[in-house]
């Protein structure tokens, strides 16, 4: 019983603390909190849990504040991640479904994830060398250009023209593209470029077919060695930091740095791993020192059941955590439905 009262009080604490901005006083706990007990067994169980190291004294005038180790215990209990509401369901449903090419699933999902949280959201692009290929067309635009497209797990799609020296028939396009498809789809980026590169011996150069092949299989392998890095991301919301103005030298000011170099961001945002486990890291759980009073709520997300990115929020260790988690799990739940039904 106690435990929980004492719980109870750690949570309301940390509510209030996020809400207001201010640190908690007993007085102000038994007014807005039924508690259920005195006033007097409140600031015992404060006094309690500062001794456990969970709530702080700022200064020696003020209330208390929650702790890395409060703020933990109270994500660790909490038994559900707060559902979304029906209106903002629909409302991420039709933000999310008016994307037109992967470009812009990113960036409107780090909009979104930004004005969900009021915090900075970061949406790391799909990577390549686990992506497979889904499709490859060829579109003949004129009888010595070819328009290539590579269409990918993640919903990558990428284009390409190809200038070919002698004119190509509509037969040899034909064949080309059924063994294109047999060679690609399905498969890994490495193997499929394995698979791609050994059409091209097969080919005699002096036929019609072996400068055509080549020309279109280099191409091919280009698209699939995209020179834009794995560790592309896309960070939105920024200036969100600005309502944490009161903490700018000890969480505003790192962070503000960290965005700057995104291989810093990718480490905050952890390993991408299978499935859509929910992650939390909070204030000194985090990689670096230099941003102890930052959080991070990040999952993964793709297509099917495996993750081939991550996406998640930054920001003060003060955050709505169980708002935090619902929209991020939410967001990366939508963009994967997206990327599966590409």
């Amino acid at each position: 019983m106690q435990e929980e009262r004492r719980l109870a009080v750690l949570r309301a604490i940390v509510e209030d603390y996020v809400s207001t901005e201010e640190p908690v006083g007993s007085k102000a706990l038994v007014e807005r909190h039924r508690l259920g007990v005195s006033p007097a067994t409140v600031r015992n169980d404060m006094a309690a849990l500062e001794d456990e190291g969970y709530i702080t004294q700022p200064h020696t005038s003020a209330g208390r504040v929650p702790t890395d180790k409060g703020y933990r215990l109270f994500v660790d209990r909490l038994t559900t991640v707060k559902p979304m509401s029906a209106a903002e369901k629909r409302a991420i449903a039709t933000f999310l479904d008016g994307a037109v090419d992967l470009d812009d699933v990113v960036q409107r999902s780090v909009r979104l994830l930004s004005q969900l949280t009021r915090q900075v959201a970061v949406v790391q692009y799909p990577t390549l060398s686990r992506s497979t290929v889904r499709h490859v067309e060829l579109v003949g635009l004129s009888p010595t250009r070819l328009l290539l497209v590579l269409i990918l797990s993640t919903g990558r799609v990428e284009q390409r023209l190809v200038e070919l020296a002698t004119e190509v028939g509509e037969d040899d396009l034909a064949d080309l593209r059924s063994l294109l498809l047999q060679a690609a789809v399905g498969e890994v980026i490495a193997d499929a470029v394995t698979a791609l590169r050994g059409l091209v011996p097969a080919q005699d150069a002096t036929e019609p077919a072996g400068p055509l092949t080549a020309a279109v299989v280099d191409a091919l392998v280009d698209a699939m060695s995209d020179h834009r890095s794995d560790e592309r991301i896309a960070v939105g919301g920024a200036a969100n930091l600005a309502r944490f103005g009161d903490s700018f030298d000890s969480a505003v000011r790192p962070l503000l740095e960290a965005l700057e170099e995104h291989v810093v961001l990718l480490k905050l945002l952890g390993e991408t791993t299978d499935g859509g486990v929910l992650t939390v890291r909070i204030g000194h759980e985090g990689p670096y020192q230099e941003l102890a009073s930052t959080s991070v709520v990040a999952t993964g997300y793709g297509p099917g059941d495996e993750a081939f990115a991550r996406l998640g929020i930054v920001g003060p260790t003060r955050m709505d955590y169980p708002g935090s988690m619902a929209a991020v799990r939410a967001v990366a739940r939508y963009v994967s439905r997206i990327l599966d039904e590409a």
